[in-house]
């Protein structure tokens, strides 16, 4: 095989894996990845900077905007305590004055719905935004899967293209993960064209175009999201000291908080900072004597440096010769799976790290980081697993330069511990070095947009929170409410993306599953607070891919539910939903809610249904539509006293109703769940 054949097959294999994580997801995501573990985060190149100082009229306010019809809007900034502020929007006008922590904020009707209106703010600066209009704002939070950009979904460039909406307007906040109060966000409001559209939410802009054809009014798109993010990280302090359940995070956040250091959001870069002697002696130097390092062979090393099934934080470092001159065009690393975490310098220069142990890394060299000549490679890896550390095969190991020339990374190498984390040496809470501390985002990115005026919210998230998927049923009310409550515009509208499928399909029914009982939990929710809505995806995503790039449907049933239960349109918003169980002789009667047209089965067989007995174990049942109700039997389970539908992560789903929208996954027992005990600390 030629070596362009084995680059491009690669490439095929990992670049969806490692580069969509680090690369295309949300400008958050990329910049809270620090490659530097003492580096505090920062914008993301070519993207609004953060202010460093509270500006007069706040971030979140600015040309292109959509203003919330129907309601009073409130406007905020900073100004001279005392400083009278006037705002007018047409034919409106209200004033407010700044208050001794320099904040004014003034309410106001706005005019009414379209525009283009101009908005003038005055005081002891005056501010003009230009070319706002009054519509609906909705606010799209989450993680990676709401950040998605347009262009990473299916038929990209022709949704590009046509994406020609000038009354769709969109604002992705750029903030920071605090340990503190914080009034300081990036971003500016873009209006949806062919131009801007390839970086726009990609199911905030589905559900956004569709409302717009139903409604005809502006949207406006807040989108709040950061990829990898739990729940617990969106929702304040106050909130989630009631559940009990993050006692242990809190008391580290506190302790941080009043340490005022660099706020990183995580708790491994901490660790890092107080434990890894390599970093404070900067064990990535050029010039560093590391004549008494052990040779060590990667993949592997951990075994040659004494600490074979330990955790352990190690350096190593490598020699290459490069080319004089170097091919042009970009460079890039590949260094397989790694266990736990990693940080790649070049000649003292962060290159990136990552904790994501699934994805192989790949990392991009950015111009000048490589020279013609001597190249010193260093490798910080923090194992945890007696089987952590380099994961690939030594193949996997190369760097390959701008003309696709190869040279291998594998093989011999220099380390040295830097932190033999054996007992009692302190571990860190969670190894991710993306923000995961509770409330942090919830005060770095949520509280300074806090109260535009917004007609809902939508949230898709959970893919994190999955290994505790039980408890996500009591994180998310709570955060749902406190929501609400630091918007303070009532129970508004809250619409919930249920996770879609996702992994290898099993063949035998499963009896727990972290995905599955995610979704029930989702379920749940949408079910008991108020003012909610469940989209089911489920009949969406890829098994092999987290980031699937099927959102038409995700955004479109979003909107859905906010056709029937914000606009008061008559539209199907919900698939077969479980209603009651008739326990019969030898089979399982299934009524449901929701059956809009008659239930309809898709593919080739109805599935997927599972029973059981008395003895709890599941077996494959045969299903039949009768009417309104589906029955199910086994010839294995001769007297079935409870069913399940689609109770794995990547189930065969093919039941839906007449309206098209997918059943929703569901279960009669209440058995104990896998993840029912699971806790974070």
């Amino acid at each position: 095989m030629s070596f362009t054949t084995s680059f491009k097959s690669t490439i095929s294999k990992y670049f969806f894996l490692a580069i969509t994580a680090a690369f295309l997801l949300t400008p958050n995501q990329r910049a809270f990845a620090q490659p530097t573990p003492n580096a505090a985060p920062g914008p993301f190149p070519g993207f609004p900077s953060i202010p460093k100082e509270p500006p007069f009229v706040a971030v979140i306010f600015g040309d292109n905007m959509v203003l919330q019809r129907g309601k009073p809007n409130t406007i905020w900034g900073f100004s001279d305590p005392g400083d009278t502020i006037r705002v007018e929007i047409g034919d409106k006008s209200a004033t407010g004055t700044a208050g001794p922590d320099r904040r004014w904020q003034v309410k106001i009707d706005p005019p009414a719905p379209g525009g283009p209106y101009t908005v003038k703010i005055s005081g002891k600066q005056t501010v003009e935004l230009h070319n706002v209009l009054v519509g609906d704002v909705w606010l799209c939070g989450g993680q990676s899967n709401m950040g998605l950009s347009l262009r990473s979904v299916n038929n990209a460039d022709e949704e590009i293209k046509a994406a020609n909406f000038p009354e769709i307007r969109f604002f992705e906040v750029f903030g920071h993960s605090t340990y503190h109060h914080n009034d300081l966000i990036g971003g500016n409001w873009n209006t949806v064209s062919p131009e801007t559209a390839a970086r726009v939410s990609a199911v905030g802009y589905f559900f956004a175009r569709k409302v717009q054809q139903e409604i005809n009014i502006p949207i406006g798109l807040v989108v709040d999201a950061v990829g990898g993010t739990p729940a617990e990280s969106w929702t304040s302090a106050d909130s989630l000291r009631k559940l009990h359940d993050f006692d242990v995070p809190l008391a580290e956040l506190d302790r941080l908080a009043a340490e005022n250091g660099p706020e990183y959001g995580n708790y491994i870069m901490h660790w890092y900072d107080r434990y890894d002697i390599g970093m404070k002696d900067n064990w990535a130097a050029p010039t560093l004597d590391d004549s008494d390092w052990k040779p060590v062979t990667i993949p592997g090393g951990f075994a040659e440096l004494g600490v074979p099934d330990t955790p352990a934080l190690a350096y190593f470092r490598k020699e290459i010769d490069l080319p004089d001159p170097l091919p042009p065009g970009r460079a890039m690393m590949f260094l397989g799976s790694i266990e736990r975490m990693d940080t790649v310098y070049v000649n003292d220069t962060s290159v990136g790290g990552s904790s994501w142990v699934e994805n192989p890394r790949v990392y991009f060299m950015r111009p000048g980081m490589l020279k013609p000549g001597k190249n010193i490679i260093t490798i910080r890896v923090l194992k945890t697993k007696p089987d952590g550390g380099f994961l690939g095969k030594p193949e996997e190991l190369h760097l390959v330069l701008g003309d696709r020339s190869s040279i291998p990374l594998a093989g011999r190498w220099k380390g040295k511990i830097s932190v033999d984390a054996r007992p009692p040496q302190p571990l860190p809470i969670a190894w991710e070095n993306w923000p995961v501390m509770p409330a942090v985002l919830n005060q770095g990115m949520l509280q300074p947009i806090a109260p535009l005026s917004i007609a809902g919210a939508m949230w898709y998230q959970g893919e994190q929170n999955s290994p505790r998927g039980y408890q996500y049923r009591k994180i998310l009310p709570a955060m749902i409410a406190d929501w609400r409550k630091l918007f303070a515009q009532g129970d508004f509208p809250f619409y919930i993306v249920q996770l879609p499928a996702f992994k290898h399909r099993s063949a035998t029914p499963v009896d727990g599953d972290e995905w599955t009982e995610t979704r029930e939990s989702q379920a749940i929710v949408a079910a008991t607070v108020p003012n909610t809505c469940l989209a089911v995806t489920i009949d969406t995503g890829d098994p092999d891919n987290i980031h699937a790039k099927e959102k038409l449907p995700v955004g479109e049933r979003v909107a859905a539910c906010a056709l029937a239960g914000y606009y008061g349109k008559k539209v199907a918003y919900a698939g077969p939903t479980l209603k009651s169980v008739d326990r019969l002789p030898d089979s399982i009667r299934i009524r449901f809610y929701h059956t809009d047209g008659g239930l309809v089965a898709k593919g080739d067989k109805l599935g997927e249904f599972s029973v059981a007995g008395d003895d709890h174990k599941w077996y494959w049942a045969d299903a039949r539509i009768e009417g309104d109700t589906i029955v199910v039997s086994s010839p294995s389970v001769p007297h079935p006293k409870e069913v399940r539908y689609a109770w794995q992560s990547n189930p065969l789903a093919t039941l839906y109703n007449g309206a098209g929208l997918p059943a929703t996954p569901f279960r009669s027992d209440n058995w104990p769940e896998l993840t029912q005990s699971a806790r974070p600390y």
